[in-house]
């Protein structure tokens, strides 16, 4: 049986002039269908990197990405990027946003009026409709995003790509962001990988954490299962013995890559 999402043995190396630099080494991991997965580690050790090959934006040097079983090797419809960055079009409506994406992949199979009630399925989805009429410049940063996360959904990746997208967000919104994504995971059960800095959303929202070691060449440290039940509510889980244990495992993780940096 082929796994669902497989990244086989990834290296990834940068060449600037005559300077190399290996920044992911021999990268195996397999996600299955409707599985939360979050890569968390200190900074420069290519998380981003990794997921941009896994989207397609960033070619490996050695090894490769499967879905399905075919390989990945350019940008598609069926991996759908959402950044920390909204990357919203400022001279277009919110509706305008995600119908852009939807034209582009359901263009020729759905008629108009069907992407128009595509379009307003989704932004009910992340319950952004009544704002369908307004520019990104007359909503607010939480609202920027669910509309980034509208638009990606509106594709029906197979796959949805979540690059550190509460990481410019208040507290507050973050963690109503967060509870949104999880409804949202738990009524699509649709395959997600996240990146993340965040101890806690990794361990809220995550079936496995992928932890990285520092970079240069880093590679997969330790995967952690989170076995918590769905669904999760955050008040509930914060005396939990079982998020608590995960919590403490990915603190001392990163503590010790932390300790090894400080020593070099």
């Amino acid at each position: 049986m082929h796994a669902y999402l497989k990244l086989d043995h990834i290296d990834k190396i940068f060449t600037r002039g005559q300077a190399t630099t290996e920044v992911l080494r021999d990268i195996n991991l397999t996600i299955d269908q409707g599985e939360y997965v979050s890569i968390i580690g200190h900074s420069g050790c290519g998380k981003s990197t990794l997921l941009n090959i896994v989207a397609g934006l960033t070619p490996a040097t050695h090894g490769g990405v499967l879905l399905e079983n075919r390989e990945v090797n350019a940008p598609g419809p069926d991996r759908a990027v959402v950044f920390q960055n909204h990357s919203l079009l400022p001279w277009l409506t919110v509706y305008d946003n995600v119908r852009l994406g939807v034209d582009k992949v359901f263009g020729r199979s759905k008629s108009r009026s069907e992407r128009d009630a595509w379009t307003m399925h989704n932004l009910n989805l992340v319950q952004m409709a009544h704002a369908k009429d307004k520019r990104p410049g007359e909503i607010s940063g939480g609202m920027k995003q669910r509309v980034g996360i509208a638009r990606a959904l509106a594709m029906e990746p197979k796959v949805l790509l979540l690059d550190e997208p509460f990481g410019a967000l208040d507290a507050l919104t973050r963690a109503h962001l967060q509870d949104s994504v999880m409804a949202l995971h738990q009524k699509l059960n649709n395959t997600v990988m996240m990146i993340t800095h965040d101890v806690d959303e990794a361990v809220l929202l995550s079936d496995r954490i992928v932890m990285m070691t520092n970079g240069p060449s880093a590679r997969i440290g330790e995967v952690l299962e989170v076995p918590l039940p769905h669904p999760r509510k955050r008040l509930e889980l914060a005396s939990n013995p079982i998020y608590l244990k995960c919590r403490q495992r990915v603190l001392e993780f990163l503590y010790e890559r932390h300790r090894f940096v400080e020593a070099a």
